[in-house]
């Protein structure tokens, strides 16, 4: 018999939306593109790739504020605007701005993706791999 997956929680900054997903992330990184930079605020974007059946608003969906089209969007709070995850790769999958999470996941992110556009004042101090764009 197979164990359940454990679920966790995140949130927004001002707490209303709020999601819950299975700790069975596919992929998690963090992205130094500049779209990444400008709807957090910071030098990157650490994130966790799950398919998007796995990921479910559980309050607060009627305050989202979404930026993109259904297949690929970002998804913040209407109220206090903390980026929460982004719809991506046509639809299939979501990432998780991992900040938002409120229980500690069993991923981490494995490399420094878009480090070819990444904040020229930041320095990557990890032994995580670097790529230029998208993992290869």
């Amino acid at each position: 018999m197979t164990k359940p997956s454990r679920k966790l929680v995140g949130k927004c900054f001002c707490g209303a939306v709020r999601y819950e997903v299975a700790d069975e992330f596919v992929y998690a990184a963090n992205c130094h593109c500049s779209n990444c930079r400008r709807t957090t605020g910071s030098a990157f974007k650490p994130f966790a790739g799950i398919e998007r059946e796995k990921f479910r608003l559980t309050t607060g969906d009627d305050r989202l504020l979404i930026f993109g089209e259904e297949s690929g969007h970002d998804a913040h709070c209407g109220h206090c605007g903390s980026l929460l995850y982004s719809v991506v790769r046509e639809g299939a999958y979501v990432h998780v701005a991992m900040g938002t999470l409120v229980d500690d996941p069993s991923i981490r992110p494995t490399a420094h993706i878009f480090v070819g556009s990444k904040a020229k004042w930041f320095t990557v101090t990890d032994d995580l791999p670097q790529y230029k764009g998208h993992v290869t």
